[in-house]
């Protein structure tokens, strides 16, 4: 290339290059709102003049979160406590589990806090009491409530504060109240109970720790009231203690009622009592009881609602009949429902509840008329059920559905989406539009053996040639859907929450048997795609599906695959290594299979995921390669939570996870590392060492759609 040429091109180039100060200051404030508020004050703030101002714009500094920020370190964020603290009205530090408590302590510089989210962080009652006393402005707060809590210990300013807190959100790890007794003007109250049965010493608990105290919460304002529970009784006798207080006196504004419970709540008279005056005296908007509660019960055919935008039947045994009769067709408007769980609810699409326990098909007019009555559904939950379509059905499950068109979310069984019943062809889908996966080795490297005969390489166009399926249909009338779940309908985690791990399984629904790899290739029509979970189908071969989601779905940040294929293999292993080379933008991975091989190739094709942060494997006869795990932890520089979870000793597991904390915790504070023997009689014990945030969102498998109001806690 000649010089002039070549200084030619240096002076387009030079035309089309824009420097950012050049930028009007409304632009770059957009941009600057997705930088973390730790660069924003310590790195970007200090390159110009102008970055200075723009920094500290009331737009940016109004509302700060730290919420998985999990590069901040307690340095960072003291020194942006210090220069900008004074500015902040709403501070979100949920789940900020690593910072120390004198980082904490320097919040009683935000003396404008409006809104503050202390959830995952530690805090004594002593040190809140010193915190709350200089907040005086508080509104919002959501904190912990540990062993060794003591209301007692609150200063008078401190009470002063809470007074006039309206929104309060407590996660309970030991039996008490809390700050609620001290908040009378509270509007919302979101309780999440977390109390263990035992303590690490084996000492039973008890939940009539909390009768002494002679304060009791106040109501009277309340507005939503929301409880969710982990597995165990003293939780349940915990709960009681403070519906027992609602049940005095329901108050009159009530609009929101949710009580999750993952077993069995009975009732008692203080809650029968509750029930009947909240027929008499509210109107509900959002709204989920235990299904003790509900099964049998006439609640649902007295209570009132007002334009409805959340209900909750999770694991209720309500038919499709009540379903339309009681809440639909006796209170008419549901055009504001955004929100409906039917988790694990086995007879809501048909009309009535069976005589005996069998496997019905849908009733097409049932669903049809749910859609018709609620077409403003964004977050459908229809897993853990068995909808079948029969062949005599007028129209298939997913074409109604395919009618919902502001759906983001959406669970369903594995098995709702097969077209009928008869058995479909069961080859292996490779396409067109990409490199197949590379055919030397099947699952664990095995070599392909030659006569062997193999399933016929069909390409996606062809296969939609031949026929579009229901599902492939209500994809396609949906593409802004962001979180996707395909669910077994038998399908149990073998991970435990406070209970040794789980030996047995339970086999697929036979008709599972006949959604393969091109029905999960069609997910790929999402674009916009953000959350996968895909568990127990039995009917992938090669997992070339998998491939193309991989292509296609290029805002995947959240992966969750479990007993794929045939069980006690993993034949999607190339197909999966594959997939992962092109998901870019994953944060969380979670894989469960019971014989999973976290070898040296799966590793390097992990390191490809640069925005890693949660990895999360669950292999009951798994085995891990230490140093392959080692040099991914290396490589993914953003990784701040690794829980492997096989069936190594318990030897290597210490000494694995012992490496990667003496290696990289110094420079991640956040890291967190578990790594176990899963059928370890101990397990139990680790699991509570895990922070909620990760317990919660990733180490433990559950459906998460619809399980609460969207937005409950801003």
């Amino acid at each position: 290339m000649s010089s002039s040429s070549a200084e030619s091109g240096v002076a387009t180039q030079s035309m089309y290059t824009i420097n950012p100060i050049d930028l009007s200051d409304e632009i770059l404030l957009h941009i600057l709102r997705f930088v973390p508020i730790t660069d924003l004050i310590l790195n970007v703030k200090r390159t110009c003049r102008k970055f200075a101002s723009l920094c500290l714009d009331k737009s940016l500094m109004q509302k700060v979160s730290l919420h998985k920020e999990y590069q901040a370190n307690d340095a960072q964020v003291k020194q942006m406590l210090k220069e900008v603290g004074s500015d902040v009205c709403e501070l979100n530090m949920s789940g900020c589990y690593w910072l120390s408590s004198p980082t904490v302590d320097l919040i009683t510089r935000c003396k404008r806090l409006l809104r503050l989210d202390l959830s995952g962080c530690s805090l004594t009652s002593l040190r809140l009491s010193k915190l709350l006393s200089h907040l005086h402005q508080l509104r919002s707060l959501a904190i912990d409530v540990g062993a060794g809590f003591d209301s007692g210990q609150l200063s008078s300013e401190c009470k002063a504060t809470l007074r006039h807190v309206q929104e309060l959100k407590q996660t309970i790890f030991t039996p008490s109240y809390g700050v609620v007794p001290c908040c009378t003007s509270l509007e919302k109250l979101l309780l999440y109970f977390e109390v263990l049965d035992r303590t690490r010493e084996g000492a039973i608990m008890s939940g009539q720790l909390m009768v002494g105290q002679s304060n009791i919460p106040h109501y009277q304002n309340l507005r939503l009231f929301y409880a969710r529970l982990a597995p165990g009784y003293v939780n349940e006798e915990v709960v009681r203690l403070y519906l027992a207080v609602l049940s005095d006196r329901t108050p009159e504004n009530l609009r929101a009622f949710i009580i999750s419970v993952p077993g069995s709540l009975s009732e008692s008279r203080a809650t029968k009592n509750l029930l009947d005056s909240m027929v008499k005296n509210v109107s509900l908007e959002a709204f989920q009881l235990p299904k003790t509660w509900m099964n049998g019960s006439s609640i649902l055919q007295h209570l009132k609602f007002s334009c409805p935008i959340y209900l909750g039947f999770s694991r209720s045994m309500i038919s499709g009949g009540q379903l339309t009769r009681w809440v639909i067709n006796g209170h008419r408007d549901c055009k504001s429902l955004i929100s409906l769980n039917l988790r694990g609810c086995p007879f809501c699409l048909t009309s009535d509840l069976p005589l005996r326990k069998q496997v019905e098909h849908l009733d097409c007019r049932i669903l049809q008329t749910l859609i018709i009555a609620c077409p403003n559904l964004a977050h459908l939950n229809l897993s853990y059920a068995h909808h079948h379509t029969s062949e005599s059905a007028t129209s298939h499950l997913c074409d109604i559905l395919s009618r919902l068109k502001r759906l983001r979310s959406l669970a369903l069984p594995v098995c709702a989406i097969v077209d009928s019943p008869r058995i479909t062809d069961k080859s292996v889908i490779q396409y067109t539009d990409q490199s197949s996966p590379r055919t030397a080795s099947i699952g664990f490297g095995k070599k392909v053996r030659v006569g062997v005969q193999t399933s016929p390489v069909v390409s996606f166009e062809q296969n939609n040639r031949r026929s579009l399926s229901a599902f492939w249909r209500l994809l396609k009338e949906n593409p802004f859907i962001e979180h996707l779940e395909l669910i077994g309908s038998n399908f149990y985690s073998a991970m435990p929450r406070n209970d040794p791990a789980i030996h047995n399984t339970y086999p697929p629904c036979t008709l599972s048997q006949n959604v393969g790899d091109a029905q999960v290739a069609e997910i790929g029509q999402l674009e916009f795609l953000q959350n996968l979970t895909l568990a127990q189908l039995p009917g992938i071969h090669s997992g070339s599906g998998l491939v193309h989601i991989g292509k296609k779905c290029q805002h995947l940040n959240t992966l969750s695959l479990a007993n794929l294929g045939t069980k006690g293999m993993v034949v999607y292993m190339a197909s999966l290594c594959e997939m992962l080379c092109h998901c870019r933008n994953l944060k969380d991975l979670r894989l469960e299979e019971p014989y999973f091989f976290a070898n040296h190739r799966f590793f390097q094709a992990l390191s490809n995921c640069s925005s890693l942060q949660r990895l999360c494997i669950v292999s009951q006869n798994g085995k891990f390669q230490p140093d392959a795990v080692v040099s991914f932890v290396s490589a993914c520089t953003r990784l701040v939570m690794c829980h492997i979870f096989t069936g190594e000793t318990l030897k290597a597991c210490k000494s694995l996870q012992q490496c990667i904390l003496h290696r990289f915790y110094p420079e991640r504070q956040a890291l967190n590392v578990q790594i176990f023997p899963l059928l370890h009689e101990s397990l139990a014990d680790v699991i509570q060492d895990v922070p909620l945030i990760h317990l919660d969102e990733i180490t433990l498998f559950k459906s998460r759609i619809a399980e609460e109001p969207s937005q409950l806690w801003l």
